[in-house]
């Protein structure tokens, strides 16, 4: 099922909203470099946060799953699961296949997520150096994670992710986005001044589907949830 191109609302009220995120961008270093540590640290206050935020998709389930509606996966799609921290959304990525590798950076959540998610494979690599050879995988699936990318570690990302995957392949995700709804702007303005750094408010002024097109990728497609506060974007590896 096709995505529905959705555009930046431009009405007055939106464009106040924009002015206000603007205007609290350069506050956000002063809490985030002291609630971050303690999010990663203690694994309980990481959960607790990650429920909440996705209470207005209705849950963790679903948010997790959101960039998995609707794909025809089976047992023997070969998936990673780029980012995957302490395997939060591998637990679902296993329901769906048999042959999930889930990929950090961190020893430390790999070492978790192996704990957590037992039917998965995991290497500990960097995002920008993906250790597997060309067209190793069907799907790449990466949840709340490219937020934490400068813009030239994006760029590397999308390039890594565009050789990993088969022809045809498919790159899902879900991240951060400007929300078009006032009514959702506190709660995305509060949680990024919080937890966030400054790649995160990057990534609200980014046109990722520009980005992934000029990488390759076709057949690109944009889905917001949440008020606009959050994008799903699929896009294909040509055959």
């Amino acid at each position: 099922m096709p995505f529905a191109r959705q555009k930046w609302d431009t009405n007055s009220d939106v464009l106040e909203c924009a002015s206000i995120l603007i205007l609290f961008r350069g506050k956000i270093g002063i809490m985030a470099t002291f609630l971050r540590p303690l999010s990663y640290k203690y694994q309980w206050l990481y959960d607790t946060i990650s429920k909440l935020a996705a209470l207005p998709v209705g849950g963790e389930k679903k948010f997790r799953q959101l960039a998995l509606r609707h794909l025809n996966i089976n047992k023997d799609t070969k998936i990673l699961d780029l980012c995957c921290g302490a395997g939060q959304t591998t637990k679902f990525l296993v329901q769906y296949s048999d042959n999930v590798i889930g990929l950090d950076i961190s020893p430390h959540a790999i070492e978790k997520a192996k704990k957590n998610v037992t039917q998965a494979k995991y290497v500990v690599a960097a995002a920008q150096k993906i250790p597997f050879a060309d067209g190793e995988f069907d799907l790449v699936h990466t949840s709340v994670a490219l937020h934490e990318m400068t813009t030239v570690e994006l760029e590397e990302v999308f390039q890594e992710v565009y050789r990993v995957l088969k022809p045809g392949g498919l790159f899902t995700f879900i991240d951060l986005h400007k929300p078009h709804n006032p009514l959702f702007l506190p709660g995305i303005m509060t949680f990024m001044w919080l937890f966030e750094t400054e790649t995160a408010w990057q990534l609200l002024e980014t046109d990722l589907p520009a980005k992934l097109t000029a990488t390759g990728f076709t057949d690109v497609e944009k889905q917001l949830f949440a008020g606009g506060s959050l994008q799903v974007i699929r896009a294909r590896k040509p055959v």
